[in-house]
């Protein structure tokens, strides 16, 4: 067995691949020859991507419009993705958002929104894949955080859910490693996307170009992980250089 393998007709499914992180993941991965199936709400936006990802690299792709708060929706996500490939290797657990800021000022919606999407959703999508990606001795990889590792004083329930989505990660690869199911966690600090509107500034938006991460950093970063074997990529931390010096 060589310590790394190849993606070419791998079936791989990208959580929040209609924008940033995810549309690069779906880059990074077709042109390594996976077979993609691309989940989010925007349909319209997710069809584009998947025509780029097959004009570019003659990707083979799936759009499946997908609320992951929305069991059902996962279930029917997972199925059309057995349906239309016969099987999963990996999921790629992306979909995340940020909402709100102080405790003290942010408003249920914003709180059940978030915990529905950065908590519920992983579970979800983690649950639904699972025994397909145990069949294949797939991957499960997880979007994590800066966030999920330090205080986050911003948006203190944002840093939660994504101290949660480590620490189930890390637990799940405790409970199925001898099944020889890779667990893999990706932390980003910030990174120039959509991510961190809500009223405001985008990161996009925010930051100019070499401040920060960009989203094809985060997608060589997956592809990287989803690439070894027999050995997996516990965790990865790619963070901005100078994210510690606020410390």
């Amino acid at each position: 067995m060589t310590p790394t393998q190849t993606l070419t007709d791998r079936t791989v499914i990208v959580t929040g691949a209609s924008s940033g992180i995810g549309a690069a993941t779906v880059d990074a991965l077709a042109a390594d020859g996976a077979n993609l199936v691309l989940a989010a709400r925007r349909e319209g936006r997710l069809e584009e991507i998947a025509a780029e990802a097959d004009a570019e690299h003659g990707a083979e792709t799936l759009v499946v419009p997908t609320d992951v708060t929305d069991r059902e929706a996962v279930d029917t996500l997972i199925e059309e993705t057995l349906e239309r490939f016969g099987g999963l290797d990996a999921l790629v657990n992306n979909a995340g958002l940020g909402l709100g800021g102080d405790v003290e000022t942010m408003t249920d919606e914003e709180f059940e929104t978030m915990q529905s999407v950065n908590v519920d959703g992983v579970f979800y999508a983690t649950r639904a894949a699972l025994p397909h990606v145990r069949a294949s001795e797939g991957h499960l990889l997880f979007v994590g955080s800066f966030a999920g590792q330090y205080p986050r004083p911003q948006n203190p329930v944002y840093a939660a859910t994504k101290w949660w989505v480590r620490g189930f990660a890390h637990s799940v690869a405790a409970q199925v490693g001898d099944d020889d199911v890779a667990v893999t966690v990706v932390n980003p600090s910030e990174v120039r996307s959509e991510f961190g509107g809500n009223g405001e500034d985008s990161f996009e938006e925010r930051f100019e170009e070499g401040e920060v991460s960009e989203p094809e950093e985060i997608a060589d970063a997956i592809r990287f992980a989803l690439t070894r074997s027999p050995s997996a990529v516990s965790e990865l931390d790619l963070f901005r250089r100078d994210k510690f010096s606020g410390f």
